[in-house]
């Protein structure tokens, strides 16, 4: 398949993902559990049993390694009523983990208990009705067993200690850095990720770039992600992911007392 109708494919997912209503929107109030069959496998780590992703009736639900585990879809950010766009979709969780080195995020390793993704599209405060969404949040949050949040943090600071760029399929740049984010959970790290602009049809935009930024924080025993992308490629808007990871710890923090 050429890159082009790659681009396409995503973009058509995406949009698709966002916009179109979900025959399972009623099973998604009720939870989320079982982990994520993929290819992704960590780095570190051999991959967590197969399992379910999607947000289920428990009753329904697929079992994981703890089977009395369930996310449920209160445990997900809800984004202030001045920045809703669109309402949050369940989504594959290997759709929803955002690229790395050595596919850095991964999918948690064996002590993964459960996981489940979101995806929801935001506007700016003052965006009229008419507008696209300004961007969108994928998130995924990840349960663990014993050590194994604090383990993931370990594992995803070492990958990034050696992550100043990688090449995505299409063969562009993508340049990472790396900052704390203070006071978020229990630990937390924000990873930004620059490339070279495109536009639509997938051209090159000369003399722009295109940022994302993917805030990475532990609430006790879950980890979740939160990938903030501008809406159809282009960048987010930087000054709003302090308010996305407080209301995903906020959520997580709740959900876990």
């Amino acid at each position: 398949m050429s890159q082009d109708m790659k681009q396409e494919a995503r973009r058509t997912r995406r949009v698709a993902a966002l916009v179109l209503p979900l025959l399972g929107a009623l099973a998604v109030a009720a939870g989320c559990a079982g982990t994520d069959a993929t290819s992704r496998s960590d780095s570190t780590s051999a991959p967590p049993p197969s399992a379910s992703s999607a947000a289920t009736d428990p009753a329904t639900a697929t079992p994981t390694a703890d089977a009395t585990v369930v996310i449920p879809k209160s445990a997900f950010l809800e984004l202030p009523a001045e920045l809703r766009k669109l309402p949050p979709r369940t989504m594959p969780v290997a759709d929803a983990v955002p690229e790395l080195c050595d596919d850095g995020f991964g999918t948690g390793g064996r002590s993964v208990t459960a996981s489940a993704a979101m995806m929801t599209g935001y506007r700016q405060p003052g965006d009229p009705p008419s507008n696209v969404p300004y961007g969108t949040i994928a998130q995924t949050i990840f349960t663990f067993s014993g050590d194994g949040a604090a383990d993931y943090l370990r594992r995803l600071r070492a990958t990034l200690a050696d992550c100043a760029s990688f090449t995505i399929d299409n063969g562009d740049t993508v340049k990472v850095r790396t900052e704390t984010l203070p006071d978020a959970g229990d630990e937390g790290l924000l990873v930004v990720q620059v490339r070279q602009a495109r536009n639509l049809p997938g051209d090159l935009v000369e003399g722009e770039e295109t940022t994302t930024q993917i805030a990475v924080v532990r609430v006790a025993d879950a980890v979740t992600l939160l990938h903030d992308e501008g809406w159809e490629g282009t960048s987010g808007d930087p000054a709003l992911v302090d308010d996305f990871v407080r209301a995903a710890v906020d959520a997580l923090d709740t959900w876990q007392r």
